[in-house]
């Protein structure tokens, strides 16, 4: 039996990742706003003992809709619910460095650490598109180069706000009347090229230090981004040699930023669709996509690939004159990544809708218990992945079964831990609390 675990985090998804998942019968199309719907399927995956759970979030409306459930609970404060009804699995919110501000964001995420005891994760964005640069006042999206810059700089300033307590900082010495020592809170001083912060932090250095840094950008600056801060990358690949080009291209940059490749873990994503046999689980893929509207699925890829949606018939593939992905200044790697699945196999607009409203172009498997364990050991044992990021097609049956079926067979095989080893979502990743870059000056 290996000693190397699988590490999985849960995408929260509104009623599932699958696009049509609303509109099935059994599916409820107000759960993406029910707070004990997301109380439930937390409690459901740590069960499980998955790692962690996740919630997608931008400043500005989800796609179309008219498509499917676009509004959003803002994530830190759904998670401070999530945090009350759990008690180990991790907790991540997505968070823009490009429409944050460090201090608001590092104290934000700091009491979401304090709340939920040592379990919060921050995923890092930097938010791609028009309509977001518009709800703050601007006339375009910035470059994509300078909202990288800008990230960089907020995680100076956030790690600097993070480590302004020292540990050990407060006291409490009633006898004395000395409650946290001045010395040992520190200024941070930070004039950069974005950020003027003069610190402290107004909330104590939290159970982890700082919250798991997770990353999800797959571009050239993306993969820079993460080699030098991310602790979790979340990805998404749609074939294993692709995962496994990335794992190790990401792993490179890692080591050369001076930092150990095995306190970075690689989770792609996976969108599992189920059945005890393969019939049935290609008859509710089938279901699915029939449900798919295709005039708005149809815009929404003209979105994302820059185009008018007259240019994109529903039954040709997509136009030879696409647009080269330097001159993209949105979502560079998922603009790629739709345009080479298409080319690669050859796919009509009608058949890409089809294998993106699954997806959106993560790896997506119609199968077994088995043959979905299978799948997943096979990548994770032929470096492709530290673990997955877990997209049940449906919410919550999806997970139900995933939970029920799969996971049993990946700890049989000794590749899932059975029960919790530590309490922090730090430990269940296998990583260091960050040490107190004043104590380590001191030292």
């Amino acid at each position: 039996m290996t000693t190397r675990k699988l590490h999985f985090n849960l995408f929260l998804h509104d009623t599932g990742h699958h696009e049509a998942s609303w509109r099935l019968p059994e599916s409820d199309p107000y759960a993406h706003l029910d707070v004990a719907y997301h109380e439930r399927l937390a409690r459901i995956a740590e069960d499980a003992k998955f790692d962690s759970l996740f919630l997608a979030d931008g400043p500005s409306l989800f796609g179309d809709v008219g498509r499917r459930p676009s509004g959003r609970i803002e994530p830190t404060i759904l998670l401070t619910a999530l945090a009350a009804t759990t008690s180990r699995i991790g907790l991540i919110a997505t968070a823009s460095t490009s429409y944050n501000e460090p201090y608001n964001l590092a104290r934000r995420l700091s009491s979401v650490d304090w709340v939920s005891d040592g379990r919060a994760g921050w995923n890092i964005v930097t938010t791609a598109g028009e309509a977001a640069a518009r709800n703050f006042g601007l006339d375009d999206q910035p470059l994509h180069s300078d909202r990288y810059a800008r990230a960089s700089e907020f995680l100076e300033v956030a790690t600097k706000l993070w480590d302004s307590w020292e540990d050990d900082a407060t006291i409490a010495d009633k006898a004395a009347g000395v409650h946290t020592l001045p010395e040992k809170v520190h200024v941070i001083r930070h004039e950069g090229e974005h950020f003027r912060v003069a610190g402290p932090l107004n909330v104590p250095r939290s159970p982890q230090a700082y919250p798991l840094l997770v990353q999800a950008g797959s571009s050239e600056n993306g993969k820079e981004f993460a080699a030098r801060w991310a602790e979790a990358v979340f990805t998404a690949q749609p074939t294993i040699e692709e995962a496994r080009a990335f794992y190790e291209d990401v792993k490179r940059r890692v080591v050369e930023h001076g930092r150990d490749p095995e306190l970075v873990k690689i989770l792609p994503g996976i969108v599992p669709v189920i059945g005890d046999t393969e019939t049935e689980a290609r008859q509710l893929d089938a279901e699915l996509d029939r449900l798919i509207a295709p005039e708005y699925a149809r815009i929404q890829l003209a979105k994302t690939l820059h185009i008018d949606p007259e240019a994109l018939p529903l039954d040709r593939p997509l136009p030879d004159d696409l647009p080269d992905e330097d001159e993209i200044e949105g979502a560079k790697s998922r603009y790629t990544l739709i345009v080479e699945l298409a080319r690669r196999e050859n796919l009509t607009v009608r058949e890409l809708i089809g294998r993106l409203g699954g997806g959106r172009g993560h790896r997506t498997f119609t199968g077994t218990p088995v043959q979905v364990a299978d799948t997943i050991q096979e990548w994770f044992e032929t470096g492709a992945a530290d673990g997955f990021n877990i997209m049940p097609a449906v919410l919550p049956s999806g997970l139900e079964v995933f939970t029920a079926k799969v996971v049993p067979i990946l700890q049989d095989r000794g590749l899932f831990r059975t029960e919790y080893t530590g309490r922090t979502l730090r430990e269940h990743y296998g990583l260091p609390r960050p040490v107190n870059s004043h104590a380590l000056a001191a030292v």
